[in-house]
């Protein structure tokens, strides 16, 4: 390993109050290379189950209004790719990115150069979609379980509209004042969601075990639809508007850094402990999900009535809870109603917590993202600027976001089960492997039933296309105007090296190629953890020049390097 060269460099000053408030939360990128805290798998299920696991609050809903009597048919194909498709795909996933970085760093290592650069900008912007109406849509549904409180509503009346954007704002604000992710404030929301809900469904179950009529009226309907090759037909072709409910893959994969391996896995090598237990985390999610989500559609769909769960009626986006207040009274409903809004508030800081981590992952490393995405606060700003513009847009209606929100979550699992394919089929090729070949075709069958649902979802529902369109196109004339910039501007004004060693080594790479790679620290322990990252996420065969910089201050007029290059 070489030694690091050291360079001095000038912080430019703030320019006024605001621009100095901007900058006051630090970097994104302030603990790259440091160590995740790790814990044990069944914790972290907790922090990926507050996106997974809110849906329940309005996927229900949802199901009942795109299929009515035949929600839980629909639901049980949904359940099925859940564990037959979307389950095995992401396994592939968590072997091939155990760093967290999911499908999306899986695909932009097969494709290079500018085309590739512009495919995993495309796919940033539909993963921006999923995140953001992540964000909408919870709030949406959160008002919307507040505004039919009977306690609530007197005092809030029906503006949805503006509980939703007060909602946001309350979340940016909080986000603003440095807001970290936490297991524990994750656990303790979204543990008593569950255990609320199964209350609310065991009763449920016990009303319709006790009244003879629900299930044979429930039957009725559905054979006026036809026979069982029928209905099955219909929930397929009804299959995609329910696909929301698998939006919780992504996040489980993004978390892997902080899930505790083994005492075998070694740093730099395959951490295997980790992934199992990953796939134990997964595998626990898709399960309870399943569970829940088909019991949810056979009790909404045999207690609700039509009129109710039709767009503005009062289990509208919220058919679990009106459940709740109908069988356990309004004290218990309330409960339930706090509960729900809690997840689905931090279904949202799940989601605004992965898109800070996530942009300044990626478009600094294309040398194509403004100076300014390094820092949360101007973030936070641009996605809280964006969630108004989307919430009003849909008139923050649960329904209306949700093909969109589909769109978002559709594009990530096909981009997952398209590199997952790929991967497999490398290594059928270079291993000559017969169970290798077996399990890519496989992928490739799960690939098109993601396809499939997508196109229908997006011929259906083209809302959700032209909203990622716009996140793309947005990403897109930011990251050029950046691009535009740093190309054009004056990268070196001049270097000092901070003492004889560093200049005798610079002297040493010219005319030589190696990789010059950046630290933040000079120490040993983050050398040696840089080269451990670099090993495991790139193939380089140059050696590596670490490089310290140094900032100098203003008063020390020292000729700096203000960028680096890309």
């Amino acid at each position: 390993m070489c030694s690091p060269i050291l360079l001095t460099e000038e912080r430019r000053p703030p320019r006024n109050g605001i621009d100095r408030w901007l900058r006051g939360a630090g970097q994104l990128d302030e603990t790259h290379g440091q160590p995740h805290q790790t814990h044990p798998w069944y914790l972290v299920l907790w922090l990926t189950g507050v996106d997974y696991f809110s849906t329940l609050g309005y996927q229900p809903g949802i199901a009942l209004l795109a299929a009515g009597a035949l929600a839980p048919v629909a639901t049980l194909f949904l359940v099925l790719v859940t564990l037959a498709c979307a389950l095995p795909v992401y396994s592939e996933v968590a072997k091939r990115s155990y760093a967290g970085q999911g499908s999306i760093a899986m695909l932009e290592n097969l494709f290079h150069g500018w085309w590739g650069k512009f495919f995993t900008l495309a796919l940033l912007g539909f993963a921006g979609t999923d995140f953001v109406i992540t964000m909408t849509l919870s709030a949406a549904d959160a008002a919307q379980h507040a505004i039919e409180n009977p306690l609530l509503h007197p005092i809030l009346g029906d503006h949805q509209m503006a509980i939703t954007l007060v909602l946001l704002g309350l979340l940016a604000a909080v986000f603003l004042r440095g807001f970290k992710e936490a297991i524990g404030f994750a656990t303790t929301v979204c543990l008593p969601y569950l255990l609320l809900t199964i209350v609310v469904l065991a009763r449920c179950v016990f009303e319709v075990a006790t009244q003879p009529s629900a299930i044979p009226q429930w039957q009725e309907l559905l054979r006026l639809r036809g026979d069982w090759t029928q209905l099955m037909i219909a929930a397929a072709i009804v299959f995609p508007r329910l696909a929301l409910g698998l939006s919780g893959f992504e996040t489980g994969v993004s978390v892997m850094p902080l899930i505790r391996g083994s005492k075998d896995d070694e740093a730099g090598a395959i951490p295997e402990g980790r992934i199992r237990n990953t796939r134990k985390m997964l595998t626990a999610a898709a399960v309870i999900m399943s569970v829940f989500l088909t019991v949810s559609s056979f009790v909404t769909a045999l207690l609700i009535p039509e009129s109710a769960y039709r767009e503005g009626g009062k289990a509208s986006g919220r058919a679990i809870a009106y459940l709740a207040h109908e069988y356990l009274g309004s004290a218990f409903g309330t409960l339930y109603d706090v509960s729900t809004i809690l997840i689905l508030w931090f279904a949202g800081a799940s989601a605004l917590a992965g898109l800070l981590h996530l942009i300044p992952r990626y478009l600094p490393r294309f040398g194509m993202a403004p100076a300014w995405t390094l820092h949360p606060r101007p973030l936070i700003l641009v996605l809280l600027a964006a969630n108004v513009i989307v919430t009003v847009i849909f008139r923050a209606s649960v329904e209306a976001q949700g093909g969109a929100y589909a769109t978002g979550v559709l594009v990530l699992m096909l981009s997952a089960g398209v590199a997952s394919a790929i991967a497999l089929d490398k290594d059928a090729r270079e291993k000559k492997s017969m169970t290798a070949w077996l399990h890519s075709r496989f992928a490739w069958v799960v690939a098109a039933v993601f396809g499939y649902t997508l196109v229908a979802n997006v011929i259906e529902r083209p809302d959700g296309i032209i909203i990622a369109s716009c996140f793309i196109f947005l990403i897109l004339a930011i990251s050029g105007i950046s691009r535009y910039q740093r190309a054009t501007e004056l990268r070196v004004t001049g270097i000092q090296f901070k003492d004889e060693a560093s200049a005798a080594m610079w002297k040493t790479l010219c005319g030589k190629k190696v990789n010059l790679v950046p630290l933040r620290t000079n120490d040993h322990r983050m050398r040696a953890a840089k080269q451990a990252e670099i090993a495991e996420h790139y193939n380089m065969s140059r050696p590596l020049a670490f490089i310290h910089v140094t900032l100098a201050r203003q008063s020390q007029r020292v000729p700096v390097a203000r960028h680096s290059c890309a």
